[in-house]
């Protein structure tokens, strides 16, 4: 029946129009918990409830969300899915407050709604209905959790649950540098429609860095953040790598003292040769001093 009345009402609006109010930015309701989809009218003269009408409408679908006719509550063509969930306020009726109550909200019902009112005349309008859930705290996951040695490809990653929409997730460092171009982000909705998500960096490991995964929802104007600092402790050095460094430093000083010695052996070996050659030469010169000096003997 309302099927068939609505499509006649929006008609003869065209003609008699009623000023229906509406929020004028999208609104937004928590998950699980109850919200109010504000909707009022203006009536310049008395009337009685009998003379009210008032239909709720998904404006995408056209899914009968709540209707109130003849004073009373008519439900035959609701969505099920709406079901024991919906109700005005009927003390405000009359006051031009055509707002409806929609108890638990879920992922589902995101979505553009129209009020329209008939008293005589005729009017509606459409907002949008947003849907928001608070993630959980971030934890944040070393892998692998041990046998660290600096310089080794580090994963960490970030774990949140339950949330909605999707959020904006931000790594950064100890130095507050953005490091989000380096990570791997997931969102995966579980069968409430809220978000599971698992973000992963990847990092080369040095001691005593600190790492921030932020996250924020867009719509609550949320933010959480978890931190890790992967300090000089977390960094093992297995007992074979440990040996193998203190055999590679002892073969290395061997070599050096080696080395010093082959250097000062060369070196006193040549000091020796020269000082021979020096006296050599000095042999040498003063054997020809010796002819030049001796006088030659004249025969007669």
């Amino acid at each position: 029946m309302l099927s068939l009345l609505l499509p006649a009402m929006l008609v003869v609006q065209a003609i008699a129009m009623l000023e229906v109010r509406v929020p004028d930015q999208p609104v937004v309701a928590l998950h699980g918990q109850d919200a109010v989809l504000n909707c009022s009218f203006n009536h310049t003269s008395p009337f009685g409830l009998s003379d009210l009408t008032v239909f709720w409408q998904l404006t995408d679908t056209k899914r009968n969300v709540y209707a109130y006719r003849e004073g009373k509550d008519q439900l035959e063509d609701q969505a099920e899915r709406f079901a024991n969930r919906t109700s005005l306020f009927p003390e405000e009726l009359v006051k031009g407050n055509a707002s409806l109550l929609l108890s638990k909200v879920v992922v589902a019902d995101e979505g553009s709604y129209m009020c329209f009112v008939r008293v005589q005349d005729y009017g509606s309008s459409a907002f949008f209905l947003q849907v928001a859930a608070p993630y959980s705290k971030p934890v944040i996951l070393l892998e692998p959790e041990s046998n660290l040695r600096p310089g080794d490809e580090l994963a960490l990653t970030c774990h949140a649950y339950g949330g909605y929409p999707v959020a904006g997730v931000i790594w950064q460092d100890g130095s507050g540098r953005n490091l989000t171009d380096n990570i791997t982000t997931s969102f995966v909705a579980n069968e409430d429609g809220l978000f599971n998500m698992k973000s992963r960096l990847t990092v080369v490991l040095e001691p005593n860095c600190t790492y921030s995964c932020r996250l924020v929802n867009p719509l609550l104007a949320d933010e959480d953040f978890a931190v890790v600092t992967v300090t000089g402790q977390n960094i093992v050095f297995p007992p074979v790598a440990l040996w193998v460094t203190v055999g590679l430093a002892v073969c290395l000083l061997v070599l050096l003292v080696a080395l010093a010695a082959v250097c000062r052996r060369k070196i006193k070996e040549s000091c020796e040769e020269a000082r021979r050659e020096a006296e050599e030469a000095k042999e040498l010169e003063e054997e020809e001093s010796k002819t030049v000096m001796t006088p030659l003997k004249i025969q007669s």
